[in-house]
């Protein structure tokens, strides 16, 4: 057995609402990975998320920006546009999601095997 958790490891005036990883979140990476090479409008953004609809990715797109990942700019003029594109600190994010797609890469069958396993478990449970 390990060292104990110490009691106080999460400090109840840490802002980790602020956290930009989002578990139930499943579009903000594919997001930023949108917006990889530079700024996109919404419509453009619709076309590889697909799977996503209008409202959820609104409420993504809203909660990158809260997070300061994600600027949006609106463009006046005639035909009136509006682009959302990566800040610096979402910028900043892209090395790290890369380490994470080549372990997940890496690890892909092992995780497949895990999540078969998990089903089959939970299936006979019920």
């Amino acid at each position: 057995m390990g060292k104990p958790l110490d009691p106080d490891m999460f400090d109840p005036v840490c802002p980790s609402g602020l956290s930009p990883i989002r578990v139930g979140d499943k579009w903000a990476g594919m997001i930023i990975r949108c917006l990889e090479d530079g700024p996109r409008r919404f419509s453009e953004l619709r076309i590889p998320l697909r799977g996503v609809s209008a409202k959820v990715l609104t409420q993504s797109l809203r909660s990158l920006e809260r997070d300061g990942l994600v600027s949006r700019t609106a463009h006046a003029g005639p035909a009136q546009r509006v682009e959302y594109g990566l800040t610096p600190l979402g910028r900043s994010l892209l090395g790290p999601m890369d380490a994470l797609c080549a372990w997940a890469e890496e690890h892909w069958d092992e995780l497949l095997d895990a999540r078969e396993s998990f089903a089959v478990v939970c299936d006979e449970a019920v």
